[in-house]
């Protein structure tokens, strides 16, 4: 897309760094929507040049939407408004289909695809019986190639024989084998990303991550499906809709 031009005054009674001004200004602009998913941003050297400061304090002002969440560098190409997902709490939908019906690109960086032991909490989810089998997936899930959320899926050997068949969706495996879930129950909290986790999602170490735990259920009532997803909180919006019963 296009670039889109930069107004910005610099506020005299602010003491803070000029880069952090400059930061604030195009993050409120990122979200008040004048910049769109995927947009570029002006370039560090056209960015110093529009608001006439040196191309160190365009950069480190970049740095920090970036830092953020909000911007996505991408090498050789240039700086981008990072992918957003606003998600309805009330329809079961995998995270491909997620995407897609929003435009973007999904994807997957397989860290793990194996059968193991199911662990105690495995099987009291999944309602199996001790030295049970499970397939366990764990990946990086991706938007147009940016990291969204790290995910550990738990499905019982019955259900995925061979889990390096499946491929970008996992629903889409379970709706081709006739195994999709039909309903869903799902808990939400926030928790502080942990060096490791910080590692796989690319954000400083205890910056707050939205943590989902959802088991999913065949139309029988069987349990299909355990998954943990720890996910970027800057690029995830959860919404339910609610609606007030008689009085």
């Amino acid at each position: 897309m296009s670039q889109t031009s930069v107004e910005f005054q610099a506020d005299a009674k602010d003491n803070s760094p000029l880069y952090m001004q400059i930061a604030r200004k195009l993050s409120d602009d990122v979200r008040n929507g004048r910049y769109q998913v995927d947009q570029a941003l002006p370039s560090e050297r056209t960015l110093s040049e529009l608001l006439n400061v040196s191309r160190v304090t365009a950069r480190k002002a970049i740095d920090q939407l970036v830092e953020q969440g909000l911007v996505v560098r991408r090498r050789g190409s240039g700086n981008y408004i990072a992918p957003r997902i606003e998600q309805p709490l009330s329809n079961l939908t995998s995270f491909s289909e997620q995407l897609q019906q929003r435009g973007y690109k999904p994807g997957s960086r397989w860290l793990k695809r194996a059968i193991v032991s199911a662990s105690a909490d495995e099987q009291m989810s999944l309602a199996l019986s001790p030295n049970s089998k499970v397939a366990r997936l764990e990946r990086l899930r991706l938007a147009d190639d940016v990291v969204m959320a790290y995910e550990v899926s738990v499905l019982p050997q019955s259900v995925v024989p061979r889990p390096e068949a499946i491929g970008d969706s996992l629903y889409e495996f379970l709706d081709a084998s006739g195994k999709a879930p039909s309903r869903a129950l799902q808990h939400i909290r926030a928790m502080n990303a942990s060096g490791e986790l910080a590692r796989q999602l690319d954000v400083p170490e205890g910056q707050a991550v939205l943590f989902i735990t959802r088991i999913a259920y065949l139309e029988s009532g069987e349990a299909v499906e355990l998954t943990h997803s720890y996910c970027r909180s800057d690029h995830y919006d959860f919404v339910a809709e609610m609606r007030r019963g008689p009085g």
